[in-house]
């Protein structure tokens, strides 16, 4: 019965032959209730001890065992798993090694769960830039992350009401543009999605010189925007960077 719950063959045993009398019992009556070896006894019996489900008392020189009651167990069993849950959900493995592989993503939901991923494992900084209506998909735990003390940056397009300490907004002063998100963590990962065919679609790595010109490619784009935020309308006015700037996302 209890090795469906972690417990071995044995232990189950010698729990059942345990429960199933209404009194108390020595290690050599257990031993011929449950069919466990007398040389495993009392090896099994400290085991269950250990995991709470079997009391010990004396008894003149005599030492007897008892078993907790079922419904005590399933209690216990349900606390133990749900600790560990919780235990697991911040559970990090750091990479060992730096994969310089380029891998792709192609479904909506896929991105944004890696996305959502990679902002959870931030140890030091993240850098984000998206449309509004997607950052804001994120922007609780962006704030967390902020204040766990990760550095957080972000830009975004359309404007993102938050408590973010480092924060920008770009109000788009040309009509077209191509909605992108592009994160990068701890200098370490990137994920840089973008529409294709009215389809999400985006690339994840670590290779170094890629994150390194996505850094300064998130960075020049913040400095656009504070220009175009105090120059824009100087700027449209001149054909030529009018022109530059149509070939940029602004």
């Amino acid at each position: 019965m209890l090795q469906k719950f972690g417990f071995t063959q044995y232990e189950s045993q010698v729990y059942e032959a345990i429960f199933a009398q209404e009194e108390p019992l020595d290690a050599s009556s257990i031993v011929n209730h449950s069919n466990v070896p007398k040389a495993k006894i009392y090896e099994v019996l400290n085991r269950l001890i250990d995991k709470g489900i079997v009391l010990t008392t004396m008894h003149g020189k005599k030492k007897l065992y008892t078993a907790v009651d079922l419904q005590s167990i399933i209690l216990k069993i349900r606390a133990d798993f749900e600790k560990d849950i919780e235990e697991l959900k911040t559970y990090k493995i750091k990479r060992t090694f730096t994969d310089e592989h380029i891998w792709t993503l192609k479904d909506e939901t896929s991105i944004g769960s890696n996305i959502e991923q990679l902002i959870e494992e931030a140890d030091s900084s993240i850098l984000f830039l998206a449309w509004n209506e997607k950052m804001e998909n994120y922007r609780t735990l962006l704030e967390q992350k902020e204040q766990q003390g990760v550095h957080v940056e972000v830009l975004s397009v359309g404007g993102l009401e938050t408590s973010l300490t480092h924060k920008y907004a770009l109000i788009p002063i040309l009509d077209k543009l191509e909605p992108l998100q592009l994160l990068i963590v701890d200098h370490s990962y990137l994920l840089f999605a973008g529409m294709e065919h009215d389809s999400w679609k985006a690339i994840k790595t670590m290779s170094k010189p890629i994150v390194k010109a996505m850094t300064d490619y998130f960075y020049h784009d913040i400095a656009l925007t504070q220009i175009t935020k105090k120059y824009g309308d100087q700027l449209l006015q001149d054909e030529e960077i009018s022109k530059l700037l149509a070939r940029l996302i602004y």
